[in-house]
């Protein structure tokens, strides 16, 4: 409130001394002895004695406007009232004029009816319609403005609600992916179950307090990623051949957390989880100047033809990269024997949520 009144307060005091500057040399030239400094703060007086009728005149057409776009004033009840607001603002307007040429600028040529002719009225209005016209454009501006930085603030808020929604839906799903790997050791009775929760925990920890945030230097990413691999590892022991080829030029180039991991759980879920014979996983992550190239690919039994792409992970973290990285690109190929991803992204894009 204090911001807009200081602002209000600034386009007066603009629009004053903007009239004064224009009617400075029409001073100069009826005066031509007097000081300049006088005669332009005269100009700043007579221009302000007009607000007596300017200001309560732009703020009551402001407050018609505002009823009539809010539909509470008709068009017929807003024009009649703007119609009687200039009938009393004109005669005022006029009188301040007679005063101020007869009594300042002491202009005694000009008699009093003078003051009061059709085409002084018609001079008062125009000139009055425009400064309210001015007034009315910039609220209206203004106004526009303020209704866009609104839509935009409320569609950011719901972006950011609907990301914190798919990581919380993310960690889960991993969680629970995760847990059924040690229930299985567990069943088993192997002696990798522990080493396998303290590796789990540590995952824990990760996505309790790192994923919150809206990025991380890559290098923390590849280490969650190498962290997952090694307890994947221990479940399939020599049935699966993994490898993981790095090229990294930057080891704190930030990116969004998580966001690649869920396409390595889903080649371990559904390539080597789902078959008994031996399989691979190839994983490719290149960076090289902010643009990201990252390939999973995974061998699968030809038996399992379902539609992995449908999987609550991928469509999950392809929501999520829409979001957070407006220039990427997503292929999936679903072959019959292998499934592969391959993301192209540019890490500079990252979209401020």
């Amino acid at each position: 409130m204090q911001k807009r009144i200081i602002h209000h307060i600034a386009f007066w005091i603009a629009y004053v001394l903007f009239k004064a500057y224009l009617n400075f040399e029409s001073l100069a030239y009826n005066k031509p002895k007097e000081n300049v400094f006088y005669l332009f703060f005269l100009a700043i007086g007579i221009q302000s004695t007009y607000l007596i009728v300017k200001i309560p005149l732009v703020y009551t057409i402001f407050h018609i406007t505002d009823q009539f776009l809010s539909k509470k004033w008709s068009i017929i009840k807003s024009l009649v009232s703007t119609i009687l607001v200039f009938v009393l603002a004109i005669p005022v307007f006029l009188f301040i004029t007679h005063i101020a040429q007869k009594y300042i600028l002491k202009h005694t040529s000009m008699t009093d009816a003078s003051y009061y002719t059709l085409a002084s009225i018609f001079y008062a209005f125009f000139l009055l319609c425009f400064l309210c016209g001015v007034a009315l454009a910039i609220k209206l501006i203004r106004q526009n403005l303020l209704a866009k930085e609104i839509e935009q603030e409320l569609t950011k808020k719901r972006l950011e609600t609907e990301l914190r929604f798919l990581k919380a839906q993310t960690n889960p799903h991993f969680l629970f992916n995760t847990l059924n790997n040690i229930y299985g050791l567990a069943r088993k009775k192997s002696d990798d179950t522990a080493e396998v929760v303290m590796k789990l925990s540590k995952l824990l920890r990760f996505m309790l307090y790192e994923t919150n945030k809206p990025y991380i230097a890559i290098e923390e990413e590849l280490r969650v990623m190498e962290d997952y691999i090694e307890l994947e590892k221990i479940r399939y022991n020599q049935r699966l051949k993994i490898d993981f080829i790095k090229f990294i030029d930057n080891q704190h180039e930030p990116i969004g957390p998580l966001i690649l991991l869920p396409f390595i759980e889903n080649a371990f879920k559904h390539g080597a989880g789902e078959t008994i014979n031996e399989s691979y996983i190839t994983i490719k992550i290149q960076l090289q100047k902010g643009h990201l190239h990252f390939s999973v690919e995974n061998s699968k039994s030809e038996d399992n033809q379902s539609e992995i792409t449908e999987k609550i992970g991928l469509s999950n973290v392809r929501r999520q990269l829409e979001l957070m990285y407006p220039e990427h690109q997503l292929t999936i190929e679903n072959h019959v024997s292998t499934f592969k991803i391959v993301l192209e992204l540019n890490l500079n894009s990252h979209a401020k949520i």
